[in-house]
């Protein structure tokens, strides 16, 4: 079977309750449209387990894009005072921002770990995509953490700039490809409709997966090959 789910956000106990409620297998397959980290207390403990799951496949999100920047230039001193691990005022404004948006609960779990674990996730982010396309029981997906901006849903996906695609916030009322779903993270779903608070968003060629467990909602889960929903509080 085929999973995918995202903006887990650090929360690794609802990633675990939710593998156990979707019995999740060696034979299924789990595509994880970013935002692994930040804001929960675990996003370290939920790299390590992803990373050692060959059918798990990461997305890039900008909270881990943004994340693998800062670690790669935190890692040797992050049981240090991070500062002096940073060169520029452009870093040091970048890590700031990062920390006021849930980053400093990720290095606070990094610095915990062994150096060698802390140098297998930085590598393990650059094993993260912008994108994916799949098809799934005769049906196309794509799948992407932010979204296609409008004005280039034509541009082919290799082209596209990754900026957009962990960035951009779709018009979920707009049909935006015809035979081909668009899977979508980054905006919680109460944003899109108030009516799907903590529910995904199924209509008009999307499928929006972020139901919010990043300020305490539900994790969201869906199998793409009869699109049941799976919820773990």
């Amino acid at each position: 079977m085929t999973y995918v789910m995202s903006d887990l956000h650090g929360y690794y106990e609802k990633y675990k309750k939710m593998l156990d409620t979707i019995s999740f297998s060696d034979e299924d397959e789990l595509y994880i449209l970013g935002d692994v980290v930040d804001r929960g207390p675990q996003s370290a403990e939920l790299l390590l387990d992803m990373s050692m799951r060959s059918n798990v496949y990461p997305i890039l999100g900008n909270h881990d894009m943004i994340a693998s920047i800062l670690l790669k230039k935190l890692c040797v001193k992050i049981e240090e005072d991070t500062h002096t691990a940073l060169a520029d005022d452009s870093v040091l404004r970048m890590l700031a921002a990062w920390q006021l948006d849930g980053g400093q609960a990720t290095i606070e779990s990094f610095k915990k770990l062994s150096p060698d674990d802390r140098e297998a996730l930085i590598d393990y982010f650059e094993e993260f995509v912008p994108y994916e396309v799949i098809e799934v029981s005769g049906r196309k997906f794509l799948l992407v953490h932010g979204g296609i901006p409008l004005g280039k849903r034509h541009i082919p996906l290799e082209k596209q700039e990754t900026a957009d695609l962990i960035s951009e916030r779709p018009d979920y009322g707009l049909r935006y490809y015809e035979g081909i779903t668009l899977v979508t993270g980054h905006t919680p779903t109460a944003v899109i409709d108030p009516e799907y608070r903590g529910r995904i968003f199924h209509k008009n060629g999307h499928l929006a997966i972020d139901c919010g467990a990043g300020f305490g909602l539900p994790l969201g889960c869906i199998r793409l090959e009869d699109f049941r929903e799976f919820y773990v509080e």
